[in-house]
């Protein structure tokens, strides 16, 4: 049910000329690409079903101009900010005080709310966002009669962890003030990752698990060259935004240095955020290995991944959908730090028999890895069951129960503007 407009709600509304519904998606991210991947598939395929529907989406991604959206879709790029491996944070790329940026960001987003004047908003996993920096925002949305929507992936962290770090935010405050539903993009079946949250009965009933969010590969890049090793079987290891993945290309290279007969050659894509003091040293050790290559980046990497014969990931969620997509065999090596995020999604998949795993731990730094352990991992990993062997039912239909979940409010929306319409002449 959608809101009732509040003081001023509706006299905005009539104001507005009339057109498609308006969305506006909020990534939270600071350094990565998960968040943002995430909101860009809900959008373009909300625009593929309502096609003069207008998504913006507010992001402080830094390459967030490298993604194709759907004709409807745009985004508003806020000053981008970073965490370090201590849990701090800082700006990006200004230079100034963080908590002025944390303004300005919050300001923009402010902003983009007031001229949008959107009908539905999706807050991509932080409640009240960087430092509460979407709090304002929340505040005139609801007066204005937006139906809020708070979306988090499968599994967020461990459930004590979790539970202080909302209760620190304020976020289950703000899940009751200003939030309508709240959709999973997971399945029940697998994990529940608010179930350690102290969370209103009424609230609880909000929550919606919309199952994974499929991918479909995009269209083909016209100006990408990819590797001649491409050509024939390969091993695709993805690290996703590249920020915290070296551990992980040190310890396949490790493998391929130490068993040279492992018979498919491997593709590394470092992705766009790893460090170029790391880099280089990468390169020189590829440089002396036949049967491995690598790419910095690319954003149309399903294209590789369908190619692939099988993928070596640290199982962020982005790539956990696009492997259950397109029926790859995987191996998943999950960071454990600072969240447990990725091994928890690992245990569960690898429980079900969906993927592969090592531990994760073996990617801390200073940690003792076995090299031909990651080899026999890669040597066994084409021979590894498919993914959809062990499919559960509703497994990958996320984005189908988001386009049936909004289409009637949409539709709700366009009466109630005709309406108000009507009532203003």
């Amino acid at each position: 049910m959608l809101h009732q407009p509040g003081p001023g709600g509706s006299s905005r509304r009539a104001q507005r000329a009339f057109s498609g519904p308006r969305v506006m998606i909020y990534s939270h991210d600071t350094f990565g690409l998960g968040h943002l991947r995430r909101s860009r598939a809900i959008a373009n395929r909300l625009v593929e079903g309502h096609p003069d529907a207008s998504i913006v989406i507010i992001s402080g991604s830094p390459i967030i101009g490298s993604f194709e959206f759907g004709d409807g879709v745009d985004y508003v790029r806020v000053p981008g900010v970073v965490k370090h491996a201590n849990g701090d944070y800082t700006t990006l790329s200004l230079n100034m005080p963080l908590d002025e940026a944390v303004a300005m960001r919050e300001g923009i987003i402010l902003q983009t709310a007031r001229t949008l004047r959107p009908d539905l908003v999706i807050v991509d996993k932080e409640p009240t966002g960087f430092r509460g920096e979407l709090l304002p925002a929340l505040e005139e949305l609801r007066k204005g009669g937006a139906r809020i929507v708070l979306g988090v992936r499968d599994v967020m962290d461990e459930p004590t962890v979790l539970a202080e770090e909302w209760e620190r935010k304020g976020a289950v405050d703000a899940l009751v003030r200003y939030y309508d539903d709240i959709w999973v993009y997971g399945l029940r079946e697998i994990y529940e990752p608010l179930a350690g949250l102290d969370l209103p009965e009424h609230v609880r009933r909000r929550i919606v698990y919309t199952g994974f969010l499929r991918r479909e590969l995009p269209p083909l890049p016209q100006l990408m060259r990819y590797p001649r090793l491409t050509k024939g079987p390969f091993i695709l290891v993805t690290t996703g935004g590249g920020g915290d993945g070296h551990e992980l290309i040190d310890w396949v290279l490790s493998a391929y240095e130490q068993d040279p007969g492992i018979p498919t050659p491997a593709l590394l894509v470092f992705g766009p955020f790893v460090a170029r003091d790391r880099r280089g040293p990468f390169m020189d050790r590829i440089a002396r290995l036949p049967n491995v290559d690598a790419i910095t980046f690319d954003a149309k990497i399903e294209h590789l991944m369908m190619k692939a014969q099988g993928i070596v990931s640290m199982g962020g969620y982005n790539t956990f959908c696009e492997i259950l997509s397109l029926d790859k065999r995987a191996l998943i090596v999950p960071r454990t730090t600072p969240r447990r995020e990725q091994s928890i999604r690992a245990e569960q998949a690898a429980r079900i028999g969906l993927v592969s795993m090592l531990d994760g731990d073996n990617l801390n730094p200073g940690a003792k890895r076995d090299a031909m352990a990651m080899a026999r991992a890669i040597r066994h990993l084409p021979e590894q069951p498919l993914p959809s062997k062990a499919f559960l039912p509703h497994l990958l239909e996320g984005l189908d129960r988001i386009e049936k979940l909004t289409t009637p409010w949409f539709d709700a929306r366009m009466n109630a503007v005709q309406l108000d319409r009507v009532a203003s002449k």
